[in-house]
């Protein structure tokens, strides 16, 4: 049997994306392929990696990638992550199921390194909250 394959999409594939390609590896396990892009490269946020590694999942192997077209146009179910790639998503074929979860970009915030820790985690958690819901209903 074919893997299921879930896009996870954001702007820059740094940061929230590249959480819910950590949490969707694993909760949803061997039976799906779960990857992230974006529309543009930024690399993957230190911050991203600190926060998921609190928690015990380890993305510092993870790489930010442009959208892959063939993906999309294959893919079971591809979530946008903010209103950008919702908005500059390529179009996909009407059997890929596609999702909205807003969150803000944490990387925007300003502050204190504990402010910016603190807006990390609160993405985190919130992405975290939702792919735990997704796998439970792919049960």
């Amino acid at each position: 049997m074919a893997k299921k394959i879930i896009y996870f999409l954001c702007t820059g594939n740094s940061c929230r994306s590249q959480m819910a390609e950590g949490f969707g590896k694993y909760y949803l396990g061997d039976d799906y392929l779960v990857l992230s892009a974006g529309m543009k490269r930024h690399g993957v946020n230190p911050l991203a990696v600190q926060v998921m590694g609190e928690i015990g999942i380890d993305i510092s192997d993870q790489t930010s990638k442009r959208i892959d077209r063939n993906i999309l146009a294959h893919a079971d179910l591809v979530v946008t992550l903010c209103s950008d790639a919702e908005k500059r998503c390529p179009v996909t074929p009407p059997q890929v199921r596609r999702e909205h979860w807003p969150f803000p970009d944490p990387a925007e915030v300003s502050g204190s390194p504990a402010e910016k820790l603190a807006a990390f985690r609160t993405v985190r958690d919130g992405i975290q909250d939702r792919v735990s819901q997704l796998a439970q209903s792919r049960k």
